[in-house]
C-alpha cells in the first residue's frame, strides 16, 4: 500500500524551500516512508533540527518538533528524551551542524548510547550558510573557505560514531532511496543511540565548485564512490581509498540504553 505523505507534512508549508534536485527530499522521503512502515503516530514522535538546508525538514512535517540552534540539536533532543523517554526522537541534521559545532555534543550522545535517531545528510559542505567546507568535505575539494582546496582530512561519520559508542550505524545515499529508507528503519527501531549516514547532493554549493553542478552527475559520483560493505570486505585498503563503505557498519543490542539505566539509577536511589 503506498504512503500516504500528506498524513505526514504540513502541506500548507509546500512547496519545498530547498532547491530543485536537492537531496533533503528524497531523504526526507525516505524518513517518512519507514515511520509510515512502522505504524508511529504522528503525536508520538518528536523531531529536532538545528541550522542549514536539512535542519529545515522540521517545518515540514507533523510531528512535535523544534527548530534550534546551531549546532544544539542533539543535546536538544537529548533533553526531550530524558523527559519523556517513551516519545520516539529523530535528529534531522546536516554534516556541518552535526559534525563542526555540534560534534562534541554529537559524541558524547554517541558515549551515552541514548535513544536518538540522528540522520545526518552528508552533502560535503555547509549548504545554506554560505558554502564552507565542513569535516566530512572530502580532502581535495573545493568550499568557499577553500577555494583552492581542502588540505583538512575528512572525517568517517560511521568510524566515529562506533568509536564513540553508538550501538546501531549504518550508511546509504540518496542513490539508493529504498535502502536508505530500510536502514532508516532499522535505526529507529533500534533501542539506543543510531547514526545513520545519508550521502546527498549539494549540486549548487559544493557541485558548482567542483565541477558537479548537475544534481543527476553529482548523485552518479556519489555511486562511484560508495561500495558495498560485503564487496569492501574483498578489497584492499588502496583500492578503498577515496570510498564509501555502505550498509550497516555496526548493530550492538546488548549494551544498556541510557534512560533506561537512569530510570533504574532513580529506582534504586528511591529505595535506599
Amino acid at each position: 500500500m503506498a504512503t500516504d505523505y500528506s498524513k505526514y507534512l504540513r502541506m500548507e508549508k509546500l512547496p519545498l524551500y530547498w532547491c530543485p534536485g536537492c537531496g533533503n527530499g528524497t531523504i526526507l522521503k525516505a524518513m517518512i516512508t519507514a515511520i509510515d512502515e512502522l505504524g508511529w503516530q504522528n503525536d508520538d514522535i518528536m523531531m529536532v533540527s538545528g541550522i542549514g538546508c536539512s535542519s529545515r525538514a522540521t517545518g515540514y512535517v507533523d510531528f512535535h518538533t523544534i527548530h534550534t540552534l546551531h549546532g544544539r540539536a542533539v543535546p536538544v533532543a537529548t533533553a526531550i528524551k530524558m523527559c519523556h523517554p517513551d516519545m520516539h526522537v529523530i535528529v534531522f541534521s546536516g554534516d556541518g551542524d552535526s559534525t563542526a559545532i555540534g560534534g562534541n555534543h554529537f559524541i558524547h550522545a554517541c558515549r551515552r548510547n541514548i535513544d536518538l535517531t540522528v540522520i545526518i545528510v552528508d552533502n560535503w559542505i555547509y549548504g545554506m550558510t554560505g558554502g564552507q567546507y565542513s569535516p566530512l568535505t572530502p580532502t581535495g575539494t573545493k568550499a568557499s573557505t577553500m577555494p583552492r582546496g581542502n588540505i583538512d582530512p575528512n572525517f568517517d561519520i560511521a568510524e566515529l560514531a562506533k568509536g564513540a559508542g553508538a550501538t546501531f550505524v549504518a550508511r546509504s545515499s540518496v542513490a539508493d532511496p529504498m535502502i536508505l529508507k530500510n536502514y532508516i528503519k532499522k535505526g529507529l527501531s533500534h533501542k539506543g543511540m543510531s547514526v545513520i549516514d545519508a550521502l546527498s547532493n549539494c549540486h549548487i554549493q559544493w557541485g558548482r565548485r567542483n565541477k558537479y553542478g548537475d544534481p543527476v552527475k553529482l548523485v552518479d559520483l556519489i555511486k562511484e564512490r560508495t561500495v558495498t560493505k560485503a564487496k569492501a570486505a574483498k578489497m584492499s585498503e588502496e583500492e578503498l581509498k577515496g570510498k564509501y563503505v555502505t550498509g550497516i557498519l555496526y548493530e550492538d543490542t546488548a549494551k544498556k540504553e541510557y534512560t533506561q539505566a537512569y530510570k533504574e539509577l532513580v529506582e534504586k536511589a528511591q529505595n535506599e
